[in-house]
């Protein structure tokens, strides 16, 4: 029985480490928390996962909460009118929804990963509480067939050197601000469903509101990305939970007052259900090197973060996961040498450099083209579904969003023009 030590407990590690376990391997966990410390703390993320991940969570039999989180049928965006804050359809210059072909779901990582944690056990891995340094890897790489590294924060990730040719951005390109909230009204223009919404403030920033489960129940997440500098980028300072949400409603009624609109009788989840921070989106080399000679290949967020303005950073661990796990798998009882390494990482970059691309353009003013497409989207709802369902499948935007003729080609299809 071969044996694998996975190190870190989210989306990626946990779904790698049950599906490994699922096919006969040995498989040890590192986490620096335990489940209840997880549920119990403070928000770790915003998630909003699309068919492909979901299924790949199916395909494990991991989808506990499927049943009890919210069917997320569409998806909105919303572009503010230059200088426009009247009351009115007039705040907004472009809006829209788009319906996707399968529903996403949004799960909190405080319910999924202890719950994915306790199951892990249950089903007889090995379950260790304990930060790991670099020096434990190199002990544990010569005690195991193959050391996955899935822990994106800290001093593991400096082992992956950055992939400067697959990493534009040296700086953080958007202050991040997340809360989780109870009382929020449906979008009267479309009560019947749900849907994540996407509004743009050109110059400023971005508004996400997504419906989810927390650990109370149904809830909603309030996610502004602004731009450095700017106005949003106000949350730096702010360590009280309720004046954190009292900030991110004021900054709403500004920017965004249709959102602040159905926002006037939201409250926190609990007070660990904010978050703020930021950071450099970056490409890494996929194999760490640890001081002892040993390998470690990378997992997910370790070797490709990117902002989170694309909504893919919790879809990209499930895909991550899923291609590994059939990397390993087809290994069979060979070696987990270099060449191996870098033929697994290839293989997910496949399906990752999509994200990567699309994740940063959206992060750069858009050209008129995009403008263009985004514009048409509200009178054409064949491109408002593509663009919807383009974060499930990021790959086909290749096809008509970032070449102006591609983009002119497709609306001219729809129109007959």
């Amino acid at each position: 029985m071969r044996k694998i030590l996975v190190v870190g407990a989210g989306q990626s590690g946990l779904q790698l480490a049950l599906g490994l376990l699922s096919n006969g391997y040995e498989v040890t966990l590192m986490s620096n928390r335990t489940a209840d410390e997880i549920r119990t703390g403070r928000v770790m993320s915003t998630q909003c996962m699309f068919h492909t991940a979901l299924q790949h969570e199916r395909d494990l039999q991991l989808n506990f909460w499927e049943s009890q989180a919210p069917r997320i049928e569409g998806l909105g965006v919303s572009v503010a009118a230059p200088g426009s804050f009247d009351p009115g359809p007039s705040q907004r210059a472009i809006d829209w929804v788009g319906r996707l072909d399968g529903y996403a779901q949004s799960v909190d990582q405080r319910v999924k990963m202890a719950g994915w944690m306790e199951t892990f056990a249950q089903r007889g891995g090995q379950l260790v509480i304990h930060g790991a340094a670099v020096s434990d890897l190199d002990y544990f790489s010569r005690a195991y067939d193959l050391v996955l590294v899935s822990a994106g924060k800290g001093e593991l990730v400096s082992m992956f050197g950055r992939d400067a040719a697959r990493s534009p951005y040296s700086e953080p390109q958007r202050a991040l601000a997340v809360s989780y909230v109870h009382g929020l009204g449906p979008r009267p223009e479309h009560p019947e469903f749900d849907a994540v919404r996407c509004n743009l403030v050109p110059g400023v920033g971005e508004l996400f509101v997504m419906p989810t489960l927390t650990t109370s129940g149904r809830a909603d997440i309030l996610f502004w990305e602004g731009v450095p500098g700017g106005p949003l980028d106000a949350f730096a300072g702010v360590k009280d939970p309720n004046e954190h949400l009292a900030l991110t409603l004021d900054l709403m009624k500004t920017f965004t007052p249709w959102e602040h609109d159905r926002a006037t009788k939201a409250e926190l989840t609990d007070a660990g259900g904010v978050l703020a921070g930021r950071y450099a989106p970056t490409v890494r080399n996929p194999i760490g090197r640890l001081p002892g000679g040993g390998l470690v290949l990378g997992v997910a967020d370790v070797v490709v973060a990117n902002d989170p303005i694309t909504g893919q950073g919790s879809n990209s661990a499930s895909k991550c996961a899923a291609a590994y796990l059939a990397s390993i798998l087809e290994h069979g009882d060979r070696e987990f040498d270099e060449t191996f390494m870098q033929a697994t990482f290839d293989r997910y970059w496949e399906t990752a450099r999509h994200v990567t691309k699309w994740t940063n353009a959206m992060l750069s003013p858009p050209p008129e083209h995009v403008l263009n497409l985004i514009g048409a989207a509200g009178q054409l709802q064949p491109a408002a579904d593509r663009f919807a369902n383009g974060f499930d499948n990021p790959a086909d935007f290749e096809n008509f969003f970032y070449e102006p003729e591609k983009t002119n080609a497709y609306l001219a299809s729809l129109t007959g023009a």
